[in-house]
């Protein structure tokens, strides 16, 4: 399973709820799509984020590269102070670790 973080800088008082529920109900269309949840600071810099659940690194990259998806953030644009950082992780399962406590 691939988990992906989608970190928005916000200008002030904007609302990404609206663009969120958007690219979450658009990508779940789309093969490989696990589950989606939306964050957002409460101390510090605005920021929300989008925490992405794919089941392969494929599926994620034909989401990101998507002419939708590019198109749902090319018209939220003024939201945000930068452009969204995305980063991508692979998911190890917990039963793979050992215990360092002897």
């Amino acid at each position: 399973m691939i988990k992906v973080i989608e970190g928005y800088e916000l200008e002030k008082d904007a609302d990404m709820q609206p663009l969120f529920l958007k690219l979450r109900s658009c990508a779940m269309a789309f093969q490989g799509f696990v589950s989606a949840e939306h964050i957002k600071s409460v101390k510090g810099s605005p920021i929300a984020a989008l925490l992405y659940n794919w089941a392969r690194l494929e599926d994620w990259d034909a989401w990101e590269s998507s002419k939708l998806r590019e198109q749902l953030l090319h018209e939220a644009e003024a939201l945000w102070v930068s452009e969204p950082r995305i980063t991508v992780y692979e998911v190890i399962p917990t039963s793979a670790w050992t215990s360092i406590i002897s």
